[in-house]
């Protein structure tokens, strides 16, 4: 939390000086005081104002009160000795003593420092990293040597399932943070995908076990810090995005739809609040379609990029029929548009799904 700015020190307070009190200076300003009410009350209030005037002037022995011309002097406790008609400047004995007008202050409070928590030693990276061109994904990060291998390919990225509850290949044994940094290092882009929670009206089968609750908005902010732990701990950086992947499901189901809609704004929220960009990523005719139709009706905390499944052999990044043609642009959206595809580059094969990219990768490093 910021810290509040440390308030200016109060005001001393009046203090009455601690001299001795003169007796004889006591006495003579209680019958001036008399004398004055007196000639108040019997004449007009001009005569009254007139009268007090020349005895407080009287009061001075023939001096020219407040012009420094006369010697008559009084003295006051802590003062000293006074020309008469200068004000008393302690207070009556029956009234608490009362504190000077406080002093002008600025009326603009100090600006506050930075948050106690903040880093010092790097700032976190605000603007993502792009890519344009040809990806493949793969259930399985593959070995370092297959990467190598597959650099003579056109592919350019990777799709990384890096976490989730509804993750297929969940061993993963070669997805470490020293591989993300390797692969990174020989020129590979990485698209980080994690697959929590799946919509309670998915088609398939094997992905209704890790259907969403009855708490979607709790499960999604709760999935998406996960999903940031799980990045983070792989090294991939602040500014990085990461795809939720929510498997097709039925949009018509309109209890579904809302259930799901709620856990994907959630999630996108949370993943956007920690630094991270939210992606979306499911079939254009199912999760993406219904994206778009919330996009057109000003829904907010919808995902930054979309990554829409169209399995029909050729990328149409830009001409997709679901999407409006100004909706997730510029830079914001990837195709995957083959599926099961085994291909082999470097004498290494492997069974892949291909996308065309024109999105944000992850920040690794420096």
């Amino acid at each position: 939390m910021n810290a509040e700015p440390a308030p200016p020190a109060p005001d001393a307070p009046y203090a009455v000086p601690d001299a001795p009190p003169d007796p004889d200076a006591a006495r003579t300003r209680r019958r001036t005081r008399r004398r004055t009410r007196r000639r108040v009350r019997a004449a007009p209030a001009a005569v009254a104002v007139l009268a007090a005037t020349a005895l407080l002037a009287g009061a001075g022995a023939g001096t020219g009160a407040g012009t420094g011309a006369g010697t008559g002097t009084r003295t006051e406790p802590g003062r000293g000795a006074v020309p008469y008609g200068t004000p008393s400047v302690r207070p009556p004995a029956d009234r608490a003593p009362t504190a000077p007008a406080p002093a002008t202050r600025a009326l603009t409070a100090p600006a506050p420092g930075p948050p106690a928590d903040a880093p010092t030693d790097r700032a976190a990276p605000t603007t993502p990293h792009y890519f344009t061109g040809r990806a493949f994904d793969t259930c399985d990060a593959p070995p370092l040597s297959v990467m190598r291998a597959w650099r003579a390919s056109p592919y350019g990225a990777v799709g990384v399932y890096f976490g989730g509850r509804g993750r297929g290949c969940r061993a993963q044994p070669h997805l470490t943070p020293g591989w993300v940094a390797s692969v990174h290092a020989l020129g590979w882009r990485l698209l980080p995908l994690f697959v929590g929670s799946q919509a309670p009206c998915v088609f398939s089968e094997a992905k209704r076990r890790y259907a969403i609750g009855r708490a979607p908005w709790s499960q999604g902010t709760r999935e998406a810090g996960e999903a940031v732990r799980a990045a983070r701990a792989l090294g991939f950086d602040a500014a990085s995005p990461l795809y939720l992947d929510v498997e097709a499901y039925r949009i018509g189901d309109t209890g579904c739809a809302a259930t799901t809609l709620s856990f994907v704004r959630a999630w996108s929220r949370e993943v956007r609040r920690l630094g991270y960009l939210p992606g979306f990523y499911s079939s254009a005719e199912t999760g993406i379609r219904h994206m778009e139709r919330e996009r057109r009706a000003g829904t907010g905390d919808l995902p930054s990029v979309v990554w829409f499944a169209r399995w029909r052999g050729v990328p149409a990044l830009n001409t997709e029929t679901v999407l409006a043609a100004s909706a997730w642009r510029p830079r914001a959206r990837i195709h995957q548009y083959a599926g099961n595809v085994s291909e082999s580059y470097g004498g290494r094969r492997m069974l892949i799904d291909r996308s065309q990219v024109d999105a944000p990768v992850a920040r690794v490093g420096p």
